[in-house]
């Protein structure tokens, strides 16, 4: 584990440079369709259509999570489980997901 300049340790997941390019790139488009939505209000565009690029980024959002998460499971609790600390990394999941449906 790495340590940030407060000194807490922070957790690492190592990816490949696929998935982080991956991930990168729709957050990226993410970032563009927000500053889009704050052109459209500074431009006073219709509440409707700025509602309606908002669910788009909710939605887009909501893939990258399920994304990661999926991730998470497949590679991080299998791991935990294979170790035989896969109790701790289940519970830390469910809480996850509670999180995540909210």
């Amino acid at each position: 584990m790495e340590k940030c300049s407060h000194g807490q340790e922070i957790r690492t997941t190592k990816r490949d440079e696929k998935e982080k390019k991956e991930l990168m790139n729709r957050l990226k488009r993410i970032e563009g369709q927000v500053r889009g939505i704050q052109k459209m209000i500074e431009d006073d565009r219709y509440c409707v259509d700025i509602l309606i690029q908002m669910s788009a980024i909710q939605a887009a959002l909501k893939k990258v999570g399920f994304q990661l998460l999926e991730r998470h499971t497949n590679h991080c609790v299998r791991e935990a489980i294979e170790a035989g600390t896969g109790d701790e990394a289940i519970k830390e999941l469910m809480e996850v997901f509670k999180q995540f449906s909210k």
